[in-house]
């Protein structure tokens, strides 16, 4: 057994054979596009040879380099959760410049930002690491808080700054996301034909879609549909949280649903719900990568736990922020690695 292996069974513990040793009766492996095979199914895509080569500069740096995977570092909480709250366990990252000496130190295959914190230092960084530009964001002040999302700039403004690839977000199920889904569509198309990939952040954000103390805004049935509307607008990439229940439309009595698709598609083990939400990229031929979520007390064990549960399902990767920024820098760069290590072990395989 090798040492990448050992590090990842440390950290699982007790949960080690249960996911490492899982396989998937539902949907199975040879339903789904694996990472391996994304490049050809770009080539057979309407995406220009520009957004081919965009996404494969994203695909090709980094400790994953031409791994089929991606290890993004994102970091725009500062105007998501505000600045303060985000920071001040570590000051130094109001300052956009070690956002990005992070995501380099910690062999990311990009860094992903707002329009400020990228083109502050884009002459010093673009050709250094990939930049991916958040189009939108919410700007937290308004009160009540209300769930929306806004654009900060424009695609040729980030393209202007060497970015590869824009992201956005939208929020499915909020009052706006008729809205937002239609800014997103054209900002894709356009980005697109500036030859730059995309990725949409694909959150579900209603508080009606929280019953009776279950959370179904990560159920994986309601999160799948927002990846399958994310893929509908030809997003490169999709992120999405990680599942962790299921019967979202069934428990909010929403849409069409009945008792025997729930039984074709998944069972409640992680990787099977994981896998929903991968068949929903168009059966994995559009990456899914999930996010790292807060920082916590065990952030490297439950980052581990997600990469794990994301490559077993066949997604493409983990896109984490808090976890390693939240942390003194070494520390962060040890946790990256540790996600990186789980992606390059190859007895770590699709379940």
């Amino acid at each position: 057994m090798n040492n990448q292996a050992n590090n990842t069974i440390g950290y699982l513990g007790a949960e080690a054979a249960y996911l490492l040793e899982y396989q998937c009766t539902k949907i199975r492996l040879e339903q789904i596009s694996t990472p391996f095979q994304r490049e050809q199914v770009f080539h057979e895509s309407n995406r220009n040879i520009p957004v081919i080569r965009s996404m494969s500069q994203l695909y090709a740096h980094g400790n994953l380099g031409n791994s089929g995977y991606l290890s993004i570092l994102p970091v725009d909480q500062g105007i998501e959760h505000s600045a303060i709250y985000s920071f001040y366990k570590n000051p130094d990252y109001f300052d956009p410049e070690n956002i990005i000496k992070l995501a380099i130190a910690g062999g990311c295959n990009g860094v992903a930002s707002s329009f400020g914190v990228l083109s502050i230092h884009a002459r010093k960084y673009a050709h250094k690491i990939p930049f991916i530009v958040k189009l939108n964001h919410n700007e937290l002040l308004t009160h009540p808080v209300k769930y929306d999302q806004i654009f900060y700039g424009t695609v040729k403004d980030a393209w202007n700054m060497g970015a590869v690839a824009v992201g956005a977000t939208v929020y499915f199920g909020s009052l706006q996301s008729s809205r937002q889904l239609n800014e997103v569509a054209i900002a894709f198309e356009r980005a697109h034909e500036l030859g730059m990939g995309t990725i949409l952040w694909c959150y579900t954000r209603n508080e009606a879609f929280t019953q009776q103390g279950a959370d179904y805004n990560k159920a994986a049935d309601i999160t799948g549909q927002a990846n399958y509307l994310g893929v509908s607008i030809q997003a490169d990439v999709i992120k999405q949280k990680l599942p962790d229940t299921n019967y979202g439309f069934k428990a909010l009595k929403q849409g069409l649903f009945n008792d025997e698709m729930y039984g074709m598609t998944a069972t409640d083990h992680p990787i099977d719900l994981c896998r929903l939400q991968v068949a929903n990229c168009y059966m994995g031929k559009i990456g899914l990568i999930n996010s790292g979520g807060a920082s916590g007390k065990s952030d490297i064990a439950e980052a581990v736990r997600t990469a794990v549960i994301n490559k077993r399902a066949g997604g493409s990767g983990l896109i984490l922020g808090r976890k390693a920024f939240q942390r003194p820098f070494n520390e962060g760069v040890q946790l990256l690695r540790a996600v990186q290590e789980v992606y390059l072990d190859k007895t770590i395989t699709i379940a």
